[in-house]
């Protein structure tokens, strides 16, 4: 069974979304412009220390590329950072330009800290097509190396990722 394509012309449901959400003692970086940037550099570092270097970023004129040990073809390509800050939230997103994990240019990864009730951190992958994903036109479960590799990494780099923020700001 085949689905339409939605207006953007993606396969409805065969993009990812997914969200992790920490609590935080109190912020983690001020609520300015660098600080959003930080949360984003923060992130990019701990990919890197988190995978031994095996991946590396590099950022190209802006655009950041992740590589397995530096080289070869970019596994994943970012956009320029989108930083915003307001007195409650501070926010970076990158979007996602493709790569060889992604099936096609769309999507963002983003990082959040934002006040409430409490603090919090959410790092949130919003539309993005991963090639390790399920196929169009085929059953879900073709998806299966993404969720249990790529997927399962992203969420451990999000957990080291949100300590790292707190330990470093002394919390």
């Amino acid at each position: 069974m085949s689905s339409a394509p939605t207006p953007s012309g993606r396969p409805p449901g065969l993009a990812v979304e997914s969200e992790q959400r920490f609590p935080l003692p109190g912020p983690v970086v001020p609520a300015t412009p660098a600080g959003a940037r930080r949360l984003g550099s923060a992130y990019w570092e701990e990919v890197e220390r988190s995978t031994g270097r095996a991946i590396r970023v590099r950022d190209d004129a802006g655009v950041l590329e992740l590589r397995l040990l530096g080289r070869g073809p970019a596994l994943l390509r970012f956009g320029p950072p989108q930083a915003r800050a307001t007195a409650s939230s501070v926010s970076c997103a990158f979007p996602i330009l493709g790569g060889l994990l992604a099936r096609a240019e769309g999507g963002s990864l983003v990082f959040v800290q934002e006040a409430g009730e409490a603090w919090f951190l959410r790092s949130s992958l919003h539309g993005f097509l991963p090639r390790l994903g399920a196929s169009p036109g085929r059953p879900r479960w073709t998806g299966i190396l993404y969720l249990h590799v790529q997927a399962r990494l992203h969420r451990a780099i999000g957990r080291r990722y949100a300590a790292r923020l707190v330990w470093e700001s002394g919390r």
